[in-house]
């Protein structure tokens, strides 16, 4: 099997393994019955584009504020887990002072009930110097009554260089 298809295998049997794809338990309606908030691609989509355009503010409190109180982020230039709200601020507040800007190259989602997962490869650019990162992204959501929450996020750089 080749290295990417081997990747993104183990990235669904992982997904499948450790939380089921869905990472929050079902809430219950008034009448005792299920509720699930539906997802689609387009919503995903928007979500990141509400990650990215919180990126563009350069408050890191506004990027953090995206991310459930119980989560995880893996960043691209860290080798830090970060868990706490201060280790995510502490790991956007220097992140930010390049000036980020994210486009999703590829995506794969995979809606669940009240939870979703969307993983590919997206590409950074920098403002400030112009600098082009390609990277894998997952990141994994959770409905938490209100909204749509951030609760795992890895990134990685690609280890390959990316053809044009």
């Amino acid at each position: 099997m080749n290295p990417v298809r081997l990747a993104w295998v183990s990235l669904l049997l992982f997904c499948a393994a450790s939380v089921g794809c869905d990472m929050q338990p079902h809430k219950p309606d008034a009448a005792g019955a299920t509720s699930c908030r539906p997802i689609d691609e387009a919503e995903a989509a928007r979500l990141f584009e509400r990650w990215n355009d919180s990126l563009k503010t350069g408050d890191a409190h506004r990027v953090v504020a995206n991310y459930a109180p119980r989560s995880i982020l893996l960043p691209t230039v860290s080798n830090k887990p970060r868990v706490t709200e201060a280790e995510k601020l502490d790991y956007f507040e220097h992140f930010l002072e390049n000036k980020p800007s994210g486009v999703i190259d590829f995506r794969f989602f995979i809606p669940g009930c009240n939870s979703a997962v969307d993983a590919g490869l997206y590409t950074f650019t920098f403002g400030t110097n112009g600098k082009v990162v390609h990277a894998r992204y997952t990141y994994t959501y959770a409905w938490d009554g209100r909204q749509w929450l951030i609760t795992s996020h890895h990134s990685s750089a690609m280890p390959e260089p990316v053809k044009p």
